[in-house]
């Protein structure tokens, strides 16, 4: 192979510097067909549809927490566990938020939240909800950041937590704002993943970056050819809001700057048909890339 010309090298130094962020990285973040066990499993039947207080509950509860032990996350406290209670109509529930923690390298007092919630709907007349979409796909996504953090450090700390009871009334992250282990002035973003999975369209919208203009540059130069990053469902478009759908609100209520990405809804949302086998495995696998690029261009700020 020829030897490249001194001035030659250092004009691929200056591109790739200045430039690199501009594409999804393509550096192995995460194992591919592990990420997709993790939402087949998880979608599996033996998870009964992970409807809160339920048995299948249980068994994802446990599921997230041997992965977060074999991927060197620590539990924030004493425990991964946050038991919680609540009522919905004339019943109580029990509820159980996973709470996992990789120190910051650099800034170990400035945390970043990402989320995404386990439960879903259960069993209704006889059929399984398994929610692949809905929210196993939020869950993969989060292990899959567990496992690049294990290559990568990031410098801010990270607190990863699996929501409950999302589903009854968006319970579980509730329960986490008011009873945060820390201040939550320590905490500057949130990014919440909940529904990912999948899109006809290959649209993956962020919403967020209209309430916190400072979050647009790290949103906007983010590219994929395989995946359309949009801003929007959060106001400012004609679109419908999302700002208070899913885990992400509490945050929002509570001043905290957040990121929440998602799809459109499908024909599958909320119905028995969200499986493993309706979810669109090469745009899941790029809409993870794409959130792990956004929240590197934050946290090296």
């Amino acid at each position: 192979m020829p030897r490249l010309r001194p001035f030659f090298v250092i004009y691929i130094f200056l591109f790739t510097t200045l430039f690199g962020y501009s594409q999804v990285c393509s550096k192995n973040y995460f194992d591919e067909e592990t990420l997709l066990r993790h939402v087949k499993a998880l979608s599996s039947d033996m998870f009964e549809g992970r409807k809160t207080g339920t048995k299948g509950a249980v068994r994802a509860k446990k599921y997230i927490i041997n992965q977060f032990y074999s991927l060197d996350v620590k539990p924030f406290k004493k425990s991964y566990e946050q038991p919680f209670l609540f009522t919905k109509g004339k019943k109580e529930y029990k509820g159980t938020n996973v709470i996992g923690y990789i120190r910051g390298k650099c800034e170990p007092n400035e945390f970043i939240v990402i989320s995404a919630h386990y439960d879903h709907l259960g069993i209704k007349k006889g059929k399984i909800y398994n929610g692949a979409d809905d929210n196993a796909s939020g869950l993969g996504a989060l292990f899959g950041f567990a496992e690049y953090f294990k290559k990568y450090p990031p410098k801010h700390s990270v607190i990863l937590v699996a929501f409950d009871a999302e589903e009854l009334g968006i319970k579980g992250s509730a329960f986490f704002l008011k009873n945060l282990p820390i201040h939550e002035k320590k905490v500057i973003l949130n990014i919440n993943m909940d529904m990912i999975s999948r899109s006809d369209s290959n649209e993956l919208y962020v919403v967020g970056t209209n309430l916190k203009k400072s979050l647009k540059s790290a949103v906007c130069c983010v590219k994929s050819k395989k995946v359309k990053l949009i801003s929007g469902h959060d106001g400012y478009d004609n679109k419908e809001s999302w700002v208070y759908a899913s885990d992400h609100v509490h945050f929002h209520k509570a001043g905290i700057p957040f990121l929440y990405f998602g799809v459109e809804d499908h024909e599958d949302y909320h119905e028995h048909t969200d499986v493993f086998e309706n979810i669109h495995p090469d745009f899941y696998k790029e809409a993870v890339r794409v959130i792990i690029s956004v929240f590197n261009k934050i946290d090296i700020n």
